[in-house]
């Protein structure tokens, strides 16, 4: 594949480069790379002089692997073998965790411990929908706010949807903040024997229903949780509400990944067209694990074409005009003129150096031929995904990332990966 010469390349190392650039985003749907291409910037950025952190959500921990850290937890680690005057940190997030620690900051020791013991709140900050996304914007904004880092590169979590990032911060804000836990909150608010006749005459029959539905235990443990909450509510939505704000600040910069296939590159457009709803900055697309040859020239057809002709024994004359097909008269080395089988050998014998069992030359490159035919089958696809995505959005930059032949497990591999999304390198010389 070749990069679209109407689509504008997206530079990195200017991005990269410049010190107004404080946070990078990198965003897409599940399993096109996000990681890899996270740490790729963070070591290239480093290596360039910038002191950088990068923040990932992977549960696969091969951020780790490939940094050579044992493991990643909540407090940035430096990266060893950075060769340059910069300085890399990886971390990554422990959202339980990090839901901990906004309670212990915004809490007295009493009241964060009764939030902690309660088992509601050991659900919530452990699995609740949208408490992954919230929590990496919590963390954002603290590793922003400590001013420490000339770069953060951030790895969204992995997400049936891209725009899950986006929308599960506000979706846990208004769970936070709505309607629901407002009703649990009044008893409490409302306090002596006010309040007692409200949960017993105004919410009897809720309370009663939940009861059944959720069970009494449950209900008990989510009203003492609300009760214990109920001054940092409102703090939840301001933090959500300012780490968004910075997400649209000229500072951040996002790349949305995606892999040259259609499903990945339809919701790599709908991110972009939100970003753009949303006034976010966008950098551009970094297009990963393309596929390229280098015998780009020979066409699918012409290959298997030429796979058929050596399977049936014909050869393609080409040389000195002589265009054509004809048949393979004889063996190789061997002419009308040339002597028959010596004695006691039988024509067209076997020799040791080839059994019926081992396949000829000409099957051998026969199978290479419709190989490298199912290759252009792949770029050609590959091509028409992108081409359709560069089409409805021009303005966007493009880089492409030649598909490697194995996985990225070192800063080697990550120095490759950054050189390539660096130069936007065509995969057209690519194995």
């Amino acid at each position: 594949m070749t990069v679209d010469p109407a689509a504008a390349p997206l530079e990195v190392d200017p991005l990269l480069d410049d010190p107004e650039t404080r946070i990078i985003v990198c965003c897409g749907s599940g399993g096109v790379g996000k990681t890899t291409t996270a740490a790729a910037l963070g070591v290239r950025a480093a290596e360039r002089g910038r002191k950088v952190v990068v923040l990932t959500i992977d549960p696969a921990r091969r951020l780790a692997q490939s940094m050579g850290i044992d493991s990643l937890d909540n407090t940035p680690r430096q990266v060893k073998g950075i060769e340059g005057p910069g300085e890399l940190h990886a971390m990554m997030l422990d959202m339980k965790r990090t839901f901990d620690e906004i309670v212990e900051a915004h809490a007295d020791q009493d009241r964060a411990r009764a939030i902690l013991e309660n088992p509601f709140y050991q659900s919530l900050s452990a699995g609740f929908a949208g408490t992954q996304e919230y929590m990496a914007m919590e963390k954002l904004g603290q590793l922003r706010a400590r001013e420490e880092w000339d770069l953060i590169v951030v790895d969204t979590p992995p997400s049936r949807s891209a725009l899950d990032f986006l929308d599960a911060p506000k979706r846990l804000g208004s769970f936070l903040d709505g309607k629901f836990i407002r009703l649990l909150m009044a008893p409490a608010k409302m306090g002596g024997r006010a309040g007692m006749k409200f949960l017993n005459v105004g919410m009897s029959m809720m309370t009663g229903t939940l009861g059944k539905l959720l069970g009494g235990q449950f209900l008990r443990d989510v009203q003492t949780f609300v009760a214990a909450m109920d001054t940092m509510f409102g703090g939840f939505r301001t933090r959500a509400d300012a780490t968004y704000r910075l997400l649209q600040a000229p500072g951040t910069a996002f790349l949305v990944v995606a892999a040259p296939e259609r499903d990945a590159l339809r919701e790599a457009a709908y991110f972009v067209e939100r970003l753009a709803a949303e006034e976010m900055p966008l950098a551009g697309l970094v297009l990963n694990r393309v596929h390229g040859s280098g015998a780009a020239r020979l066409s699918a057809e012409r290959a298997r074409a030429a796979a058929e002709n050596l399977e049936e024994g014909r050869i393609v004359d080409q040389g000195h005009g002589k265009n054509g097909v004809r048949e393979a008269a004889s063996p190789a080395g061997s002419s009308p003129d040339s002597p028959g089988p010596g004695p006691g050998q039988l024509p067209h014998q076997e020799t040791e150096s080839q059994t019926p069992e081992q396949p000829s030359v000409n099957q051998l490159t026969a199978g290479l031929l419709r190989l490298h035919a199912e290759r252009m089958q792949v770029l050609k696809r590959e091509q028409r995904t992108r081409d359709r995505f560069t089409a409805l959005h021009p303005e966007v930059p493009v880089t492409e990332v030649a598909a490697l032949p194995g996985d990225v497990h070192d800063l080697a591999g990550l120095r490759a990966i950054g050189d390539r999304l660096a130069g936007g390198s065509p995969a057209t010389g690519a194995a």
